[in-house]
Order: C-alpha cells, then structure tokens, then sequence
C-alpha cells in the first residue's frame, strides 16, 4: 500500500530539504534541522515512523544523504539495478528528462532487512523502458545471510583532502573498527584517489539536464524557483568543459576498478557533517575553515559516476543526538556483498530501537 507522496528540495537539485511551495522537511532527531536530500520526505517519514519504507531517487547521494542524516538504511544499487521509467527517460516531460547516466532508485529503511526485501521488489529489470536496465540476477534475502569474515576492506575518512567535521571523523572511524574488532574483516587506511571530482560531476549533471525544458521553466516561473537553481540552469559550459568531464568519468571509474581489485569493500562518512540547521545549502565552515555550499556531499557523488552499489548505515550519534551514517561501497555490480555487509555491521552495532525522542515522548 502506497501511503503518499513526500517533499523533496526544488527538482532535485539539491542536498538539502527546501522548496518555494510546500515547507521545509524536519528532521525527526531535531525539527530545527535539515531531513537531508534530495529524498528528505522518504527520509523524515521512515524515521518518524510514518510508515516502514520508502522510495528514494539518487543522483548523487540523494538515498544515501537523508539516510545518514535520519539514521536510516539508505541503498543505491549498481546503475540499471531498479527500471527508471519516466522519470530522466521521457523527453516529453520539460525539463524532467536528465541525468540519465547517474539516476538511481533505492529503498529507504530502518533495517537492512527491509531494504533487501524492497529490492526484491522493485529491482526488476531488465525492462525495455530504461535502456540502462541489467538482469535481476540478486537473491536479496539470501544476501543478508552469512558472515564477512575475511574480507579486505578500505577505509577512507576523507579522500585525502576532503573537510570532515571531526565528530562525524571520530564516529565513522568507530564504526570502521567494528569492521575488524568483530567482523573479522583486514581494514586498511587507504583510498582510491585524492582528486576531487565535483566539478566534473555537476558538469555531467548540467549536460544530462533538458536545458532547453529546464530555461523555458525559469523563465516562466524563476521568481519563484530558488537562485541557486536558477543560476546553475542558467550557467554556460564549453566544449572543452563537458569533454574534460567526461574524461573524468572514465578516470574515475577506471581508478575505481583498479583499486577494487585489491579491496572487497570501501568505507567512507556518507556525508563530511551532522544534520545541519534549515534553510541553508549547507555548512559555511567545516573543520573551521570556509566551506563551499556543496563540500559536505564530498562522499557520495563518485559512485553516481561509477555506478557502483553504495549504502549508509547508521554508524553513531554526536553529543548532540544527531545521527551520523557510514558508507558502503562494494565492486562493480556486487550488491550482494554490500547488502551482506550492512546485515552484518547492524547485527555487530544495532541501530533500529533507536527512535527520535520526539516519539519515544509520544510512546510510539
């Protein structure tokens, strides 16, 4: 049973949960606060309970966000993994047709559990409608069985270069350890690359976008769309800026293959910061120094270009009682040990007794 729709940031095209039409999306753990994006709706309504599940589109991180900032199971399968239809696939619709080669769907979740189960639902390809559609070739409940013991496993808490708040440093570490300490998995400090790749990606993301649907909306309505939206849909891009990004797709993705070869799994914070307050793009400062309005969405990006299957689990709470998510990342179509490696991190550190005080006040 479907029970409704939720809010989303304006188009998609953002991190954090605001739009000009509806209000902003609390977040559960502390209503003052961002639900994340740009599924925030999915997000707050699994963590306050509204219902067990629900749908969330990723095109950059947009599971995985608001599953780290409500303390959720968030999972972006591998690219094609769930048909896409019509959304990024029908040109008729302006200014909807886009990102194509970077959208993904995915369960939102309080346990692992459940997101399995909603993949063996909707993860039913191949389907003629999304040409990027692979075989379902998964047995979902049978992937969350059974230990990781063994496994190499990489962990990286900030690429090398990125800013992360160190309370969201300390907590994702923690929950690296539990890796080794009880899951009998060989972690090892180390990360794939220290390029940062955001330009290249929201580069893909303007050249994916249906511009020409997407101006004829702004001009029509851009006193009532957000300014960062409008100046992005607005912004030009040479030749040279697109090749360059497309190169650094194929880099990335070639960087990636390379390094899985050695390693099994790859942890990272899903996100460099705790849920910030509302009405905000993002933090000005991180680890004390200025910060762009995109930079605490350093970790998820690069496996919308990649393709690869990505989750967050909950690896903690900050003093503050604001969750905290830890990514997954698994090899190049290898969904099943991210699934099982997520059953196994939250059998070793449970998190779903965990609610936001709002309902445990309300005995829910």
């Amino acid at each position: 049973m479907i029970i409704g729709k939720t809010n989303v940031p304006e188009l998609g095209y953002s991190g954090a949960s605001y739009n000009m039409i509806f209000p902003p999306t609390n977040n559960p753990w502390n209503s003052e606060y961002t639900a994340g994006g740009s599924s925030s709706g999915s997000g707050a309504a699994v963590a306050s309970g509204i219902g067990p599940t629900a749908i969330g589109s990723d095109g950059g991180g947009s599971v995985r966000i608001p599953a780290s900032i409500n303390g959720l199971f968030g999972l972006k399968g591998s690219m094609g993994r769930v048909p896409l239809y019509p959304g990024t696939k029908d040109e008729t619709a302006p200014g909807v047709s886009g990102w194509e080669g970077i959208e993904h769907i995915g369960p939102i979740t309080r346990t692992v559990a459940d997101g399995a189960l909603m993949m063996s639902v909707i993860a039913s390809g191949p389907d003629d409608r999304d040409r990027r559609t692979i075989p379902n070739d998964v047995n979902w409940m049978d992937a969350i069985k059974g230990d990781i013991k063994g496994l190499r496993v990489a962990w990286t808490p900030d690429w090398g270069y990125a800013q992360v708040d160190p309370e969201v440093r300390a907590i994702c570490a923690r929950a690296a350890k539990v890796f080794e300490a009880q899951l009998g998995c060989r972690v090892d400090e180390v990360s794939p690359w220290a390029d940062d790749y955001f330009g290249h990606f929201f580069t893909i993301v303007l050249a994916e976008t249906d511009l020409r649907g997407m101006r004829d909306l702004v001009a029509k309505y851009g006193g009532h769309m957000q300014p960062h939206l409008v100046e992005a849909i607005n912004a030009t891009m040479t030749d040279i800026q697109i090749t360059d990004a497309i190169v650094a797709r194929k880099k990335i993705a070639n960087q990636s293959w390379r390094f899985m070869r050695t390693y099994d799994l790859l942890l990272t914070p899903t996100i460099a910061v705790a849920p910030f307050k509302q009405g905000i793009q993002g933090p000005e400062t991180i680890e004390g120094k200025e910060a762009g309005p995109f930079q605490w969405i350093a970790f998820t990006y690069q496996f919308n270009m990649t393709g690869q299957p990505a989750a967050s689990v909950p690896a903690g709470f900050t003093e503050d009682g604001l969750p905290v998510g830890l990514q997954i990342v698994g090899r190049h179509l290898d969904d099943a040990t991210v699934l099982r490696a997520a059953a196994a991190y939250e059998a070793a550190a449970p998190w779903k007794d965990k609610w936001p005080p709002m309902l445990q006040r309300m005995n829910l």
